[in-house]
């Protein structure tokens, strides 16, 4: 969960994450759909029906040993049938609690606007479900979950497609755009001793924070313009500490042009992760605030506007 850091110059204000109940993830109310599917009338006729149509039609074709498999191979499908139907609907209880509980509106799937390279990834890309309002109560935007897909094709022309699952929070942050067009905190990949390789080739400057646990989890790059004073600024000693120990797990920021999308790997379906990742999506969305509203040195402070959204 993300907590308080200690106390520091520049401190970052984490936004507390919210208490107040909702089921505990997209599977509880599972249990309460298969009872009631199991006990449908309409369920108990087709399922006996398909059963005693398999076990005969496999007998006069086969001999009864093939018709006993076929009536189990039915009755098995038919358990099947029934789990997916009660783990969808038990879904989307979750979903209708969560946004409710959270005062959030569901809006469901549907195009994201790709301004970050995140949302521009792939060959096709859409978000599987959607929620805007007040993220952890404090912060207007959209929490979804989205995936993009990739698309193959082998050397006898099958085609294959792979799908990248994100829990994505989408803020915007306009008082920003002027310090930096472009800032990516990254998850790392690869080793660390090859930074100094890959940056020769890079369009971006690497943002070096002197933390040896921010190091090993993140990347940071900045377009070459981007004020360095502000960056200084921005990570802080308590927002390193925040993200390189408090920040959820595989957690990671984009922002161009004023609009912040924070994002962790999968499809986050359970209460405390999704309040723990909207906390954290607040917590940067505020530090980004806050940091370029601060007057700069013999400067007057920015108006609480802040700066129009760059387009």
């Amino acid at each position: 969960m993300s907590t308080p850091p200690p106390r520091a110059e520049h401190e970052v204000d984490v936004v507390p994450t919210p208490t107040a109940p909702v089921p505990q993830d997209a599977d509880d109310t599972r249990g309460v759909h298969l009872r009631s599917i199991f006990r449908n009338p309409w369920t108990i006729a087709l399922t006996i029906t398909f059963v005693i149509a398999g076990f005969v039609i496999g007998t006069l074709a086969a001999g009864a040993p093939i018709g006993g498999a076929a009536a189990g191979g039915v009755l098995v499908l038919a358990l099947i049938i029934v789990w997916v139907l009660a783990t969808g609907r038990a879904k989307q209880d979750f979903l209708n609690a969560y946004a409710g509980g959270r005062g959030l509106t569901r809006q469901g799937k549907g195009p994201l606007e790709p301004f970050t390279p995140l949302l521009r990834r792939g060959d096709s890309r859409y978000a599987d479900e959607r929620m805007t309002g007040r993220l952890a109560g404090v912060e207007p935007g959209t929490l979804a979950h989205y995936t993009y897909e990739e698309r193959s094709t082998d050397s006898e022309g099958n085609q294959e497609t792979t799908y990248y699952h994100f829990t994505v929070g989408i803020c915007s942050v306009p008082e920003a755009a002027g310090k930096a067009s472009e800032l990516y905190c990254q998850r790392r990949f690869g080793f660390r001793f090859l930074d100094g390789f890959e940056d020769a080739f890079r369009r971006k400057q690497r943002v070096e924070v002197e933390s040896e646990l921010m190091d090993k989890r993140f990347e940071t790059f900045a377009d070459p313009n981007a004020d360095a004073s502000w960056l200084r600024q921005l990570f802080s000693p308590s927002f390193i500490v925040w993200l390189g120990e408090q920040a959820p797990k595989n957690f990671a920021f984009e922002l161009v042009a004023g609009g912040l999308v924070t994002n962790v790997k999968g499809h986050l379906e359970s209460a405390a992760e999704l309040d723990d990742f909207c906390a954290a999506t607040a917590t940067v969305a505020k530090r980004l605030r806050d940091e370029s509203r601060e007057a700069p040195v013999g400067g007057p402070p920015i108006p609480s506007g802040g700066a129009p959204a760059a387009s």
